[in-house]
């Protein structure tokens, strides 16, 4: 069974893993995600783990930098970095390698992976239907920013955490036998950047308490890529499900 379960309310890549959001219009979505997202991360050099990356969990002022390409030149990787006050820097500078590692406290070096650098997987979309309730119980009003989606949904039903229902199902946005597609692979188990507002890099602490005791720390849904193609602001989206509830 097909159903209309809401539409695409914002979109969002992050060119450089931990640092801003970049927001989009429309997107290519492609096999490994959004074009340009998570292409770009700084490597903690001295880490000999599987996730050497350097995040906002261990440096929140990351938050706080903001790529953008040099000039207006449009394309899916930036070319330059804005640090907090207010300098542009070259990505792949020792500048700017020089002032992450000044904050982090040990050496870091700026890696482009072709096919994206993520936690779980490619795709994330959250209603925000549920970042409100969040934010109720939380006691504060929350940017969507805080939970790093790609894709936000405005629901059709306005109820909290109506994503967890769409897990196995397989999510469409537009209409026609082309439409760009990715099935719901799991729920997204959220970690303590939920904290950061991404505007100051404060922590708020009552975010992820509020998610814990509401929806046993889950916030969103990952999914990975089905069928390729253009995603848009105001788009429907529909769900197949693929099994029986």
């Amino acid at each position: 069974m097909i159903r209309e379960v809401g539409q695409v309310e914002a979109l969002f890549r992050y060119p450089v893993k931990s640092m801003a959001a970049e927001r989009l219009e429309v997107a290519t979505l492609g096999w490994y995600g959004l074009g340009g997202d998570r292409r770009l991360a700084f490597r903690r050099v001295d880490d000999r783990s599987g996730m050497p990356w350097l995040t906002a969990s261990k440096l929140p002022s990351l938050l706080l930098f903001s790529p953008h390409p040099h000039d207006g030149v449009n394309g899916d990787l930036p070319s330059h970095i804005r640090t907090p006050d207010g300098r542009d820097m070259v990505v792949f500078g020792e500048e700017l390698s020089q002032e992450v590692e000044h904050r982090y406290g040990a050496p870091v070096e700026m890696m482009q992976l072709r096919h994206g650098i993520f936690d779980e997987a490619s795709i994330s979309l959250i209603a925000s239907d549920t970042v409100r309730e969040i934010g109720r119980v939380a006691g504060r009003s929350l940017d969507v920013r805080r939970f790093r989606p790609n894709i936000v949904v405005r629901s059709l039903r306005s109820v909290p955490f109506e994503e967890d229902e769409w897990l196995g199902g397989v999510l469409s946005f537009g209409e026609g036998t082309d439409a760009p597609s990715i099935v719901v692979t799991m729920r997204d188990e959220r970690c303590s950047m939920v904290n950061l507002d991404p505007d100051s890099a404060s922590p708020f602490p009552e975010v992820m308490k509020a998610i814990v005791r509401m929806n046993q720390n889950n916030a969103g849904i990952y999914g990975a890529v089905t069928r390729i193609g253009r995603l848009r602001i105001g788009q429907t989206i529909y769900l197949r499900a693929t099994k029986e509830k």
